[in-house]
């Protein structure tokens, strides 16, 4: 059975086209305890993760909603999180409706917040899903990341004891690198346009394919695309794809190269 990306936020997430970049402000609601809400929504014409389809190449939804304490103090950066992540999803013949993702973790920021470290932990679930088939799981991830200035890198590591639909020890490895566009700087009737270019590589492996719906023990997964954010909404059109063929794909399309288009606001 095919599993599941984004792709993250804190990743993330792990949104559907992941193109967050470290440095980025977001807007924020006051919270108890002094700390803060960061809240949005995404439409997606294809919810792919790690390169595979969850909605058959269909549309999807997702909100999310996080919240982050303070940090210890000025010379300890360090906050800590949680929140959840949400979309539907179309895996035939599972009773599965939607995916709900509740993550918690510590973030920690220093030079003047261009590195960035993210140390959490994501539960998978699938409400309405065949508890036979053990669709639920659980990860832990390690993200790291410079912002360089021309240019942002990230890169995780993700682990799960025992991944999607029973099958076994999951790892997830993948690099990112985003270029922002400083020359396109120009305003729409008054609002200013930003625009990055990003491209990520990742490499999934899990012990019991078959019970993943691939054909090996491991595959690889590609993103290239470019972000431009007007009025606060993030355009995202992204070249996404795999090197599990149509055969190896449960014989269907949900592998293949493909253009997804996504936009996302947070509020």
């Amino acid at each position: 059975m095919l599993k599941k990306v984004a792709a993250l936020s804190g990743v993330l997430a792990v949104c559907a086209v992941s193109t967050v970049n470290a440095a980025d402000e977001k807007e924020v609601w006051h919270g108890p305890f002094g700390g803060t809400f960061t809240a949005g929504a995404a439409f997606v014409t294809d919810y792919s993760y790690r390169g595979i389809s969850q909605t058959q190449r269909g549309v999807a939804f997702q909100p999310t909603m996080t919240y982050e304490t303070p940090t210890v103090s000025e010379k300890v950066p360090l906050s800590a999180y949680v929140g959840f992540w949400g979309s539907n999803v179309n895996f035939p013949g599972t009773g599965a409706i939607a995916e709900i993702d509740l993550d918690a973790g510590f973030r920690f920021k220093a030079f003047d917040d261009k590195f960035t470290a993210d140390l959490g932990y994501i539960r998978y679930n699938y409400p309405g899903s065949n508890g036979n088939l053990m669709l639920d799981f659980n990860e832990f991830g390690l993200v790291l990341g410079y912002d360089f200035g021309v240019v942002a890198l990230q890169g995780a590591v993700r682990y799960s004891p025992n991944f999607f639909a029973n099958s076994g020890i999951g790892w997830y490895k993948w690099a990112q690198a985003t270029v922002p566009l400083p020359f396109i700087n120009f305003k729409l009737f008054g609002d200013p346009v930003a625009a990055k270019l990003f491209g990520t590589i990742g490499s999934q492996y899990v012990e019991r394919p078959v019970n993943y719906g691939i054909p090996n023990n491991d595959y690889w997964d590609w993103q290239l695309g470019a972000t431009v954010t007007v009025y606060g909404v993030d355009l995202t059109l992204a070249y996404v794809g795999t090197n599990i063929d149509y055969a190896g794909c449960l014989n269907t399309y949900n592998c293949e190269d493909r253009v997804i288009f996504s936009a996302s606001k947070t509020f």
